[in-house]
């Protein structure tokens, strides 16, 4: 009679230790499993700690390195003349970010950062006029040219002003997205060409990995 007790007991052990291991597997497999990564962006192995400058908003406010402090940026420059580029880059910024925020409503969100490279016809008024098109989540910025080259060295963003007869002359910039993190550190980049897939669907990710 106890050997009978025995083996029923037996046999209601194995398949409860069955079911543990196979627990235990399960959780093996999804922690090994690889967490997804952007698509499109490039992260930075390291952060690279901003230059101190100062620039100026759209509402003539002073924004320099502790604007970016407390919040995620996506970086753009550029200049309110810009044809194509400007424009379709952050029209593409501004509905990534709107889907981000009908998928998830409790979303980290980013800013959406315009750095005009045009002082010279870029007031504070022609940009809060310019960004207002796109959204109350973008902020437009300009400034002394010595301090937007500070700024856009940190980021290893290039633009050029060529001075010619009247209002008209060539401005060149670099059309990358640069990401900027909650510790107003250089965090990613998105290269060109853009697209608000690539934007909506890295971003999260990359906030959600820090």
């Amino acid at each position: 009679m106890r050997n009978h007790s025995i083996a029923g007991k037996f046999l209601v052990a194995v398949p409860v230790l069955l079911l543990f291991a196979g627990i235990g597997i399960f959780v093996l497999r999804s922690s090994l499993v690889a967490p997804e990564k952007p698509a499109r962006a490039t992260v930075l192995p390291s952060r690279a700690p901003m230059s101190d400058f100062v620039l100026v908003d759209q509402d003539g406010a002073k924004f320099d390195r502790d604007s970016f402090r407390g919040r995620w940026s996506m970086v753009f420059f550029g200049f309110t003349h810009c044809p194509d580029i400007c424009p379709v880059t952050l029209q593409q910024l501004a509905a990534a970010r709107r889907r981000m925020a009908e998928a998830d409503p409790d979303a980290v969100l980013p800013d959406i950062v315009f750095v005009s490279v045009d002082p010279g016809r870029d007031t504070p008024e022609t940009i809060a006029q310019y960004v207002q098109a796109f959204g109350d989540e973008v902020i437009g910025v300009s400034g002394d040219p010595a301090e937007l080259a500070k700024l856009a060295r940190t980021f290893g963003v290039y633009f050029s002003v060529t001075p010619a007869e009247g209002d008209a002359y060539a401005v060149e910039h670099s059309a990358t997205v640069i990401v900027v993190n909650d510790d107003a550190e250089f965090h990613a980049v998105f290269s060109a060409p853009h697209d608000v897939d690539a934007f909506s669907h890295d971003m999260p990710l990359i906030i959600a990995a820090k």
